[in-house]
Protein backbone atom coordinates (compact mmCIF):
# COMPACT_ATOMS: atom_id res chain seq x y z
CA UNK A 1 0.00 0.00 0.00
CA UNK A 2 1.26 3.74 -0.52
CA UNK A 3 1.23 5.20 2.62
CA UNK A 4 3.09 7.99 0.85
CA UNK A 5 0.56 9.02 -1.43
CA UNK A 6 -2.71 9.13 1.01
CA UNK A 7 -5.15 11.71 1.27
CA UNK A 8 -5.29 11.42 4.72
CA UNK A 9 -5.04 14.86 7.08
CA UNK A 10 -1.56 15.45 8.52
CA UNK A 11 -3.43 17.28 11.42
CA UNK A 12 -6.38 16.25 13.80
CA UNK A 13 -10.06 16.98 11.77
CA UNK A 14 -13.47 16.42 13.08
CA UNK A 15 -15.44 13.30 10.98
CA UNK A 16 -19.29 13.08 10.53
CA UNK A 17 -20.39 9.81 13.22
CA UNK A 18 -22.64 8.98 10.19
CA UNK A 19 -20.44 8.92 7.71
CA UNK A 20 -18.30 6.81 10.00
CA UNK A 21 -21.09 4.12 11.18
CA UNK A 22 -22.69 4.05 7.62
CA UNK A 23 -21.10 0.79 6.71
CA UNK A 24 -21.67 -1.35 9.85
CA UNK A 25 -24.55 0.94 11.79
CA UNK A 26 -22.51 0.56 14.52
CA UNK A 27 -20.35 2.49 15.57
CA UNK A 28 -18.33 0.79 17.69
CA UNK A 29 -17.93 -2.04 14.99
CA UNK A 30 -16.77 0.54 12.98
CA UNK A 31 -14.52 1.60 14.96
CA UNK A 32 -13.21 -1.48 16.18
CA UNK A 33 -12.03 -2.09 12.37
CA UNK A 34 -10.70 0.94 12.02
CA UNK A 35 -8.21 0.35 14.83
CA UNK A 36 -7.41 -2.67 13.34
CA UNK A 37 -6.68 -1.33 10.47
CA UNK A 38 -4.47 1.39 11.69
CA UNK A 39 -2.24 -0.81 13.51
CA UNK A 40 -1.68 -2.53 10.33
CA UNK A 41 -0.56 0.19 8.88
CA UNK A 42 1.50 1.32 11.63
CA UNK A 43 3.17 -1.77 11.66
CA UNK A 44 3.81 -1.83 8.01
CA UNK A 45 5.24 1.69 8.35
CA UNK A 46 7.94 0.38 11.08
CA UNK A 47 9.14 -2.53 9.60
CA UNK A 48 9.28 -0.11 6.45
CA UNK A 49 11.41 2.38 7.84
CA UNK A 50 13.37 0.44 10.42
CA UNK A 51 14.56 -1.20 6.46
CA UNK A 52 15.51 2.17 5.18
CA UNK A 53 17.09 3.00 8.61
CA UNK A 54 19.00 -0.12 8.03
CA UNK A 55 20.89 0.44 5.32
CA UNK A 56 22.79 3.08 7.23
CA UNK A 57 23.98 1.49 10.12
CA UNK A 58 27.32 1.24 10.94
CA UNK A 59 28.39 -1.83 13.03
CA UNK A 60 31.37 -0.65 15.07
CA UNK A 61 32.71 -1.52 18.44
CA UNK A 62 33.60 1.51 19.23
CA UNK A 63 31.32 3.89 20.58
CA UNK A 64 33.07 7.29 20.26
CA UNK A 65 32.05 7.22 16.48
CA UNK A 66 28.56 8.63 16.96
CA UNK A 67 28.04 10.89 13.90
CA UNK A 68 24.81 12.30 12.40
CA UNK A 69 23.67 10.97 9.01
CA UNK A 70 22.21 13.26 7.03
CA UNK A 71 20.41 10.82 4.79
CA UNK A 72 19.36 8.97 7.80
CA UNK A 73 17.68 12.00 9.52
CA UNK A 74 16.02 13.00 6.27
CA UNK A 75 14.32 9.75 5.65
CA UNK A 76 13.26 10.07 10.05
CA UNK A 77 12.06 13.25 9.08
CA UNK A 78 10.24 11.67 6.17
CA UNK A 79 8.41 9.18 8.16
CA UNK A 80 7.54 12.03 11.01
CA UNK A 81 5.62 13.96 8.40
CA UNK A 82 3.23 11.56 7.03
CA UNK A 83 -0.21 11.24 8.44
CA UNK A 84 -0.63 8.99 11.72
CA UNK A 85 -1.60 5.51 10.83
CA UNK A 86 -5.21 6.49 12.54
CA UNK A 87 -5.77 9.22 9.70
CA UNK A 88 -4.67 7.15 6.98
CA UNK A 89 -7.05 4.03 8.44
CA UNK A 90 -10.17 6.50 8.73
CA UNK A 91 -9.20 7.57 5.50
CA UNK A 92 -9.40 3.93 3.86
CA UNK A 93 -12.54 3.47 5.67
CA UNK A 94 -14.69 6.50 4.39
CA UNK A 95 -13.17 5.86 0.91
CA UNK A 96 -13.97 2.16 0.98
CA UNK A 97 -11.21 0.41 0.69
CA UNK A 98 -11.42 -1.74 3.63
CA UNK A 99 -12.75 -5.15 3.69
CA UNK A 100 -14.02 -6.57 6.75
CA UNK A 101 -16.38 -9.43 7.29
CA UNK A 102 -18.86 -10.28 10.28
CA UNK A 103 -18.09 -13.92 11.02
CA UNK A 104 -21.55 -14.17 13.21
CA UNK A 105 -23.26 -12.66 10.11
CA UNK A 106 -21.76 -15.22 7.75
CA UNK A 107 -22.77 -18.09 10.21
CA UNK A 108 -26.28 -17.14 10.26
Amino acid sequence: MEYKNTKAASTTITYDKNKIEAPTNNIYEAITIIAKRADQISGDLKNELIEKLEEFATYTDSLDEVFENKEQIEVSKFYEKLPKPTAIAVQEWLEGKIYYRNPEETQK
